[in-house]
C-alpha cells in the first residue's frame, strides 16, 4: 500500500471519528477538484461556492459510510454531482424542452477538441443553457446513462437525449466558429 493511500485512509478514519483537523486536510486536498465539478453545473461562481460548501457538509456527515470499496475521490465526486443536481432542482431552473422526432448523430472530432485549450472548452460548456449543460455534463463527462439522468432530473429519457443532442449541436456550432 502506498504512503499516500495509507495517509488518505488514516484521514478518512479519523474524520469519521469526528476529527475536524483530518476533515480540513481532506477539504484542502479535494476542494479544487470538487469545485471544478460545481463550476461545470452552476451558472455562477457564487452558486458553485454554495454547492461546494453543501457538498463538503454532506461528505462530512456521510464519511463514516465510505466502505473503502472504491476510490474515495470517486465517492466524493458522486456526492458533488448529486448535490449539483439537487441545487438545480431546488432552483427550478431546469426546464423540459420539446422532444425531437429525429436526432442526427452530431459529434465533435477528437482532433478538434484535443487541439483546443481545455479552459476554452470548459467556458463553452458553461455557456450552454442550464438544462443542456446539466445533461451534457452528466452524460459525456460523468458517464451517466440517459435512464439515470432522467431519474435524477425527473425528466423523460427522450428529453435527456434531446438536451444532449442540442448541447452537442450548439457546441459544434461554437467550435466551428472557434476554428475558422
Amino acid at each position: 500500500m502506498s504512503h499516500k493511500l495509507s495517509d488518505e485512509i488514516s484521514l478518512i478514519k479519523a474524520c469519521s471519528q469526528g476529527d475536524h483537523t483530518a476533515f480540513k486536510k481532506i477539504y484542502n486536498h479535494y476542494k479544487g477538484k470538487m469545485f471544478s465539478i460545481c463550476l461545470r453545473y452552476m451558472n455562477t461562481h457564487d452558486e458553485a461556492q454554495d454547492v461546494l460548501q453543501d457538498g463538503f457538509i454532506k461528505v462530512y456527515h456521510k464519511i463514516s459510510t465510505f466502505s473503502f470499496a472504491g476510490s474515495f475521490e470517486g465517492w466524493m465526486k458522486r456526492i458533488f454531482v448529486h448535490t449539483c443536481i439537487e441545487f438545480i432542482r431546488k432552483q427550478k431552473q431546469h426546464k423540459d424542452i420539446n422532444e425531437l422526432t429525429e436526432m442526427d448523430n452530431i459529434t465533435v472530432s477528437e482532433m478538434t477538441v484535443s487541439s483546443m485549450d481545455a479552459d476554452k472548452l470548459i467556458e463553452l460548456i458553461k455557456e450552454l443553457p442550464k438544462g443542456y449543460r446539466t445533461v451534457f455534463n452528466m452524460y459525456v463527462i460523468d458517464g451517466y446513462s440517459h435512464k439515470q439522468i432522467s431519474a435524477a432530473l425527473q425528466i423523460s429519457e427522450s428529453t435527456s437525449k434531446t438536451q444532449l443532442f442540442k448541447a452537442r449541436k450548439q457546441l459544434q456550432i461554437w467550435l466551428k466558429g472557434w476554428f475558422e
